[in-house]
């Protein structure tokens, strides 16, 4: 029979997947409302500032509402990073089945690498942090991904052989979870990261800019 803290753990548990699934399904409808180019970037950022607040300080407000605001919050600035990584995807990808010789091939094939590395931490960094500046967060991106490379690869397998099972024995399933798996793998890794980036930080007072709304800083792990 379960016990009273194992039927909370598994309560718990299943709001978590609800959650996730939940979502995974508002960010296929921002993507598809805003056309793909004008709804992919929102939208992720959107499913990275509440995983943000979910995993590092256990911030769990209604989605639906949470989610429409972080949307709203940056939207053309996720829509102009959400733009950039379309385009500069497509490139690559262009080149790597239309590329002349063997080694432009393997070249683009690295770019496409730093892409996804890019796409997958550029959003976090933008909801977690007060770097602004499409390039700097790019930068920032890249550096947080490559710089904790070991989680990076670890959170790409655990996500490819998640992805791989639903796709065999449960692909209904997966059609709930294909943005939310890889994006709570991201979100734990950056938990892990962010969390000892704000140990590390100097606790120095606050500047103006630190003080100002709707920002966060890791040194706290609070939102402004």
């Amino acid at each position: 029979m379960f016990s009273y803290e194992a039927f909370m753990r598994l309560n718990l548990f299943l709001r978590a997947v609800y959650r996730v699934a939940y979502l995974n399904l508002l960010w296929v409808a921002a993507t598809a409302l805003g056309l793909v180019v004008f709804g992919i970037g929102p939208a992720s950022y959107a499913v990275a500032a509440y995983l943000d607040g979910w995993f590092r300080r256990g911030e769990t407000p209604p989605v639906t509402a949470a989610f429409i605001g972080h949307l709203r919050a940056r939207y053309w600035p996720a829509t102009a990073m959400g733009g950039i990584l379309l385009a500069a995807s497509a490139i690559v990808v262009t080149n790597i089945f239309t590329g002349s010789s063997w080694l432009l091939q393997f070249v683009n094939v690295v770019a496409l690498v730093v892409i996804g590395i890019i796409a997958a931490y550029v959003f976090p960094v933008m909801a977690a942090t007060d770097i602004r500046g499409i390039h700097r967060q790019i930068v920032a991106a890249l550096l947080l991904g490559l710089g904790s490379l070991h989680w990076t690869i670890i959170a790409t397998t655990a996500v490819v052989a998640v992805v791989w099972m639903l796709a065999t024995f449960a692909l209904p399933i997966l059609v709930l979870f294909g943005i939310g798996i890889p994006a709570a793998a991201i979100g734990a890794v950056t938990r892990i990261v962010f969390g000892r980036l704000a140990e590390e930080a100097p606790t120095s007072p606050p500047t103006p800019r630190e003080t100002s709304p709707a920002r966060l800083h890791l040194a706290r792990g609070r939102s402004q």
